[in-house]
């Protein structure tokens, strides 16, 4: 639905988004008339104490208001109900009974002052009920006006007011002309600094440099490119992933043809050291999550986790020269000995340096595997975020490496730093002097499982006995060339729906393109889609058939836009075109199609509750390649299944198992099902 208009600028919400909260607030109205009314009907002839003729008043008036408000909200919740979310014709009448709503709040706060003055009136003597039944009405008036301020502060839309936004019906929308060309850069321009500023509030409580400056920039720019081609409202964009959510669960139980039963049987691909590669997986997985220090202790232990490290942490506390970044009470390093189960003695280095690029990571030796493990942290600061977040392209340059290709820049630069330290500050060469006979092994979890492979890249040259284990890692991360060369050396681990393994421009382009079509052609009001929506997200059930546009057309039809669907869509981003056209010679896309790491092993729920709270939960694994990855899916799991306590109990079950079940899981595996 295109946003809604009033006072001459556009607004973050549309004509259809007050029936819930009108219905609410209808409901607080006619307690609250009810009340009232009762209220003076009973002391309609005890107002003759001091100040009892002001209160008669004030009550009557506030019963003639009250009125008038509930009427207008009925009218308000009744338009609003009609149409659909790309047909708001049956709706063009509310912003005038918005007009007429929001006049009403003037008397309402003249009528809430004259009663905070009577409440506050020493010398009014009435009856008690009286007083506290003001006292009451005074308060919810303030509590309904606060929240209705509160509530167009989280509508106000700051490029609302740029007309050039929607280009009027009398103007080209040529991209190629002078006159739009210019318009669509002053907007462009306009909304890159919105973003900017709201980048930099959130951001307020870190120190900001030059490094921080440019990221704050180069986000901005991509939020732009984003959410600057469709005329979508937040609660658009909920309807759409509801809709998708039960498509989606409609698609996964139909029967499946033969034909795709075969091409994804699991004898295509190869499981005889799967097993095998579940037990390292499942190993290491507890190096990538001890790098995430007392964090992810205290969230696995939330009742003895405390005690643990008082009474241990301040033992065995390593020198300044062997520790980097703060670790007050040494709660990082205590949490990283209990959950690896090492000796002080086994690490060779620990960093809990983070800025922007600069990510904590720690070198051990793990003797029970002879391996030197480097385990770098997943995001868990801001300055995390915004190195996930500058997500342009940058080349990534190796010497006797044949295909170069594409990398996540700000996953790159972090890749970069850690070499740094490592080859530079000597702490790989301080290891193998330790354990020369050991083996080099990477690690790492979400943005650390990111960083680990390009590490991983870099020193696969000098290291060519290196393994890297990429636990979740983001999907948008290696070009198809440098993906097929990590093949090799990398294991990706990847859970269930997780979401972050499906990120990338690309795949959240199709997302948007999915949710501009099924929300442009469904049939049903916003409100039904919303309500049915969260009773399936909540207590289950069959998915809703919602009727759309789209039945009953044929296939070749389903390739056009419907014309509710071009409404919604204002003009393509750089990104948006790259899914569907060629980029030029020597001219890249700003966004490419960037994949996971190395070999894929992707972890599922064996017949499991579609809910979040499931127990007895068994998991089956196989092979899988980057084109399962290829497209967003919506659960109530897409995020829990990512966490890396949720990682780390699928495989180690999964490496509990005798090799022989985990083949006849394998058989029964359905990837319709992921």
């Amino acid at each position: 639905m295109p946003g809604l208009v009033l006072f001459g600028r556009r607004w973050a919400i549309g004509s259809d988004d007050f029936v819930l909260p009108g219905a609410f607030e209808l409901f607080v109205r006619l307690v609250w008339w009810i009340g009232i009314f009762v209220l003076y009907t009973v002391h309609k002839g005890q107002f003759n104490c001091p100040g009892g003729g002001l209160l008669h008043s004030y009550l009557l008036g506030l019963i003639i208001l009250l009125a008038s408000i509930i009427c207008a909200l009925c009218a308000l919740v009744y338009v609003s109900m009609q149409g659909t979310i790309s047909n708001p014709g049956p709706r063009k009448s509310l912003p005038k009974i918005l007009y007429t709503r929001l006049l009403l709040y003037f008397p309402e706060f003249i009528w809430a002052v004259v009663g905070a003055v009577w409440v506050s009136d020493n010398s009014v003597q009435c009856e008690k009920t009286v007083v506290n039944g003001v006292i009451g009405t005074v308060i919810a008036s303030w509590i309904i006006i606060i929240f209705t301020i509160i509530g167009v502060v989280i509508v106000f839309d700051p490029l609302g007011g740029k007309k050039t936004f929607y280009l009027p019906e009398g103007v080209s929308r040529n991209l190629e002309s002078s006159h739009s060309g210019q318009l669509l850069y002053n907007v462009k321009s306009s909304a890159t600094r919105v973003w900017e500023k709201r980048i930099r509030l959130l951001c307020c409580c870190i120190v900001q440099d030059d490094d921080h400056r440019v990221a704050f920039t180069s986000i901005a720019e991509l939020f732009r490119s984003y959410f600057s081609d469709t005329d979508l409202v937040p609660s658009d964009i909920a309807a759409g992933l509801i809709l998708l959510h039960q498509e989606q669960d409609k698609m996964e139980s139909c029967p499946k043809e033969p034909e795709e039963v075969l091409c994804h049987s699991p004898s295509s691909l190869v499981t005889d050291d799967l097993d095998v590669e579940l037990e390292n997986a499942a190993h290491y997985m507890l190096f990538a999550a001890a790098a995430y220090g007392w964090p992810y202790y205290v969230y696995t232990n939330p009742y003895t986790a405390l005690c643990k490290l008082n009474g241990d942490c301040c033992r065995n506390r390593p020198t300044d020269s062997e520790i980097m970044g703060s670790d007050r009470h040494n709660f990082h390093f205590g949490s990283i000995l209990k959950i690896t189960g090492l000796q002080y003695r086994d690490f060779i280095h620990i960093s809990f340096h983070n800025k922007i690029y600069e990510i904590p990571f720690f070198v051990a030796l793990d003797h029970k595997k002879e391996a030197i493990v480097v385990a770098v942290r997943g995001t868990l600061s801001f300055e995390d975020i915004l190195t996930d977040l500058s997500a342009d392209c940058e080349d990534l340059t190796l010497e006797e490496v044949l295909e170069n290709g594409f990398v996540h820049k700000g996953i790159t630069q972090a890749a970069n730093y850690i070499y740094g330290k490592l080859i530079n500050d000597g702490i790989l060469n301080q290891a193998f002097t330790i354990a020369p006979e050991y083996r080099l092994v990477i690690v790492g979890h979400s943005l650390g499982g990111g960083t680990a492979s390009i590490l991983a890249i870099m020193l696969r040259n000098s290291f060519p006995t290196l393994r890297c284990f990429a636990f979740s890692p983001p999907g948008g991360l290696l070009s198809k060339s440098l993906a097929d060369y990590t093949k090799n050396f990398i294991i990706s681990v990847i859970v269930g729906k997780d979401l972050v393994a499906r990120l990338s421009m690309p795949n959240m382009e199709d997302l948007k393109r999915r949710i501009v079509r099924i929300v442009a052609n469904c049939n049903r009001p916003k409100y039904q889609i919303l309500l049915r929506g969260c009773w399936y997200e909540v207590f289950g059930g069959d998915p809703d058939d919602f009727p759309t546009e789209l039945d009953g057309r044929n296939q070749d039809a389903l390739t056009q836009p419907l014309l509710a669907e071009e409404s919604l869509m204002v003009h393509r981003s750089p990104s948006y075109n790259a899914l569907e056209e060629e980029p030029r010679l020597n001219s890249p896309p700003q966004y490419p199609h960037l994949y996971l790491p190395g070999k894929i092993i992707h972890v599922v729920e064996e017949c499991s509750s579609k809910r979040l709270c499931s127990s007895d939960i068994k998991y089956t694994a196989r092979w899988s390649n980057e084109t399962v990855f290829s497209s967003i899916l919506i659960s109530p799991k897409m995020i829990t299944d990512h966490m890396p306590d949720v990682v780390l109990k699928a495989l180690s079950s999964l490496s509990q198992e005798h090799g022989s079940c985990l083949s006849c899981q394998t058989r029964e595996y359905n990837p319709s099902a992921v």
